[in-house]
């Protein structure tokens, strides 16, 4: 399965981007509203500058304490994070996601972004993908 597939699977395909002068506090903010996991960080509002997480916050609060709110985003961020096109397929992010320990990989074509996968997005398309192999052969043994 493609990346595009994934994407036409997701309903809202918004990518929530930040300044990287953002507060860490207002980062975090976003991202309990939304109930989401990841926060893009971008200059342009467009272009991937770096990656912010719940992840990266909750480490940064454990080791520096809660003046880690009043820090700004780029200070924490992931920079260049890996990103994938809409032709990766589903078996390749989940590789680069698995070999890198992360969850979430922005899409980008010509340098935007355009969407995000995350790993239960990836789980759920080849979990799809596998259900349809089962079914097809099924019925190739059955005749059908």
């Amino acid at each position: 399965m493609l990346v595009q597939q994934i994407l036409g699977t997701k309903g809202d395909n918004a990518v929530i981007t930040v300044k990287p002068a953002t507060k860490v506090s207002e980062a975090a903010q976003i991202l309990a509203e939304r109930r989401i996991g990841v926060l893009m960080v971008s200059s342009s509002g467009d272009t991937p500058d770096g990656i912010l997480s719940e992840r990266d916050i909750v480490r940064s609060l454990g080791v520096r304490g809660a003046s880690t709110l009043n820090e700004t985003v780029d200070q924490m961020m992931t920079h260049n994070p890996v990103c994938c096109t809409r032709q990766d397929t589903s078996d390749v992010v989940l590789k680069k996601m698995t070999d890198g320990r992360f969850r979430h990989m922005p899409v980008v074509e010509d340098g935007k972004l355009i969407g995000i996968v995350t790993i239960g997005d990836v789980v759920k398309a080849r979990m799809q993908e596998l259900a349809m192999e089962k079914d097809a052969l099924q019925g190739m043994i059955m005749g059908h």
